[in-house]
């Protein structure tokens, strides 16, 4: 049987190398390198470079395993620089982490592939997928985006969406299934949403007091069933048949190990219906980004 490890992604968003030390005091590429560590000992098997400044990717490319056991995912520049710009940045990111290649490079986001420069950034994309720089290209979709439209236009490799125990729009309306049933590579990112369920409902902003009660009821769920808010969130989305890849973002060793000890535990037996938000603030980013 397959370990749930194996299909659990890593995300470096956190990984906060632009700053010197952890609130611990902690030099930040130590603990990034012990992330590494645990991730590659774990079994993870896709890493994403989140974009960074250039500093922190040469900081990155220094704690990387070596031989580096990942499949690297790196995302583009916008594209509205032109295709020139868009691949001189790819290739200064992968000689920053000190890598010759990628498994995947991504679009950043729909709404770039849909503006007038989309279509060019694309076929570059194409072009240095055939030239062995990468193995797929994909684009990162919200459930706004018309991801399969999206799809059967650029036909991407991989679609990387939200989705998680309280935001299963794209899994309830079977957009995930779809995109899965056309062969791409569905990664679920945002699993957490925003770390929405971890937090008290008194604690939670402003934007979010309608859904409050939604949420707490989650919370009660999950400790009926004699569970926590990580190893739901966690077996829920490894659960997931659509799923190749679930992405998490860690800020510490602890957290690390934390995620690694949840994902490997069997999946808690819960109502996941019960527990998704129809709130459209809540589940709108632009909100959170707002907040």
């Amino acid at each position: 049987m397959t370990s749930p490890l194996s299909k659990l992604g890593l995300g470096s968003g956190q990984f906060g190398l632009d700053q010197p030390t952890t609130a611990r005091g902690r030099p930040r590429e130590a603990e990034a390198r012990d992330i590494l560590a645990i991730a590659a000992r774990s079994g993870l098997q896709v890493f994403e470079a989140s974009r960074h400044s250039e500093s922190a990717e040469l900081a990155l490319g220094r704690v990387m395993p070596r031989p580096h056991p990942f499949r690297v995912t790196i995302t583009t520049v916008r594209p509205d620089r032109g295709p020139d710009y868009a691949e001189a940045e790819v290739r200064a990111q992968l000689r920053r982490l000190g890598v010759e290649s990628c498994d995947t490079i991504l679009a950043p986001s729909a709404t770039d592939l849909l503006s007038p420069a989309g279509p060019k950034l694309w076929d570059r994309l194409r072009a240095l997928k055939d030239a062995g720089l990468c193995r797929k290209i994909g684009v990162s979709v919200y459930a706004s985006d018309d991801p399969v439209g999206l799809a059967r236009r650029f036909k991407p490799d991989v679609v990387q969406a939200p989705a998680s125990l309280l935001d299963q729009r794209m899994l309830l309306d079977g957009t995930l299934s779809t995109l899965a049933g056309m062969d791409i590579e569905v990664q679920l990112r945002s699993i957490f949403l925003n770390g929405l369920l971890f937090l008290p409902p008194d604690r939670a902003p402003n934007h979010l007091k309608a859904a409050a009660s939604r949420i707490s009821r989650a919370r009660r769920l999950i400790a009926e069933g004699r569970s926590d808010p990580l190893q739901a969130a966690l077996g829920f989305a490894l659960s997931r048949p659509e799923a190749s890849t679930v992405l998490v973002g860690v800020a510490s060793v602890a957290e690390m190990s934390a995620v690694v000890a949840a994902a490997s535990s069997p999946p808690p037996d819960l109502d996941w219906d019960e527990m998704a938000l129809d709130d459209p603030v809540a589940l709108d980013p632009t909100a959170w980004a707002a907040a």
